[in-house]
């Protein structure tokens, strides 16, 4: 498959959006009519079952198009032009990581970020170089649902978004939001926002393929694996890197939210 086939026309793209919101939302209502806590074998997890099945059909659909359509882009793309799109995207997420930070008052983490949109966007060329990365300026990434988090919002059951892969229910609803805050899709020009989309996706997956391989081969369980990988990172994120101590902490599966963080 060809990288240009995959991108498509702009007409493929809404149509791949209008599929992604009606697959989410037919996931979340199954979620809600299907809940069965006693049964779940992960507290944190109560639709087990439903989420299975849903990553059962990601991974389908990642083995038909998305893993080759990204083997195709690091075949066909040199590694300096993939590593230009990358920092150019990840410059842009700092821009949404900048207002995050400081709707959370994290003033350190706003400080860093602000430094590194403006290193980037002018001296990097736009972002094609993350020069600040060189200088030792760090990267604090936030979104709306760490935000949420940090002003008291619980994260709610762990759920599997189709296409999408592991959120929670408050991740899943801040999409909505990030989405909003997405400077690539800024653009006044829709064949600008769908090739940028389908760009980002194709530079994402392709950030994952040494990544999920390993994943599959090292684990009995792939599920809950990336399941707890992806609790424990968000839980961290949340807390930057240094989540507080509640309940059992023999049992990683009772750890829960605290609430909000103290401001910086």
């Amino acid at each position: 498959m060809k990288l240009s086939d995959a991108m498509g026309p702009t007409s493929k793209l809404k149509q791949y959006w209008r599929w992604l919101g009606i697959c989410t939302v037919i996931a979340l209502l199954q979620a809600c009519a299907t809940a069965v806590p006693v049964a779940a074998s992960d507290p944190r997890d109560p639709f087990e079952n439903m989420n299975r099945k849903v990553t059962g059909f990601n991974d389908v659909v990642d083995a038909a198009v998305l893993k080759p359509v990204a083997q195709t882009y690091v075949q066909i793309v040199p590694g300096f032009v993939r590593t230009g799109v990358r920092n150019f995207f990840g410059n842009l997420s700092d821009v949404w990581s900048l207002a995050n930070n400081a709707a959370q008052l994290k003033f350190k983490a706003t400080g860093d970020t602000a430094l590194r949109v403006g290193i980037n966007t002018f001296v990097g060329f736009g972002g094609l170089l993350d020069i600040a990365s060189d200088l030792g300026v760090e990267r604090h990434r936030s979104d709306f649902g760490l935000t949420l988090g940090h002003w008291g919002v619980q994260t709610g059951p762990y759920i599997v978004l189709p296409l999408l892969g592991p959120s929670t229910v408050r991740d899943a609803v801040a999409l909505t939001i990030d989405r909003q805050g997405d400077l690539s899709r800024q653009s006044a020009s829709s064949l600008k926002r769908d090739t940028a989309l389908a760009l980002k996706l194709v530079d994402t997956r392709e950030s994952l393929l040494k990544i999920l391989d390993a994943l599959k081969e090292a684990s009995l369980d792939p599920y809950t694996f990336t399941r707890d990988a992806y609790l424990q990172k968000r839980r961290n994120d949340q807390f930057d890197g240094n989540p507080p101590m509640q309940g059992n902490y023999d049992d990683p599966d009772e750890a829960q939210d605290v609430g909000p963080l103290p401001a910086k």
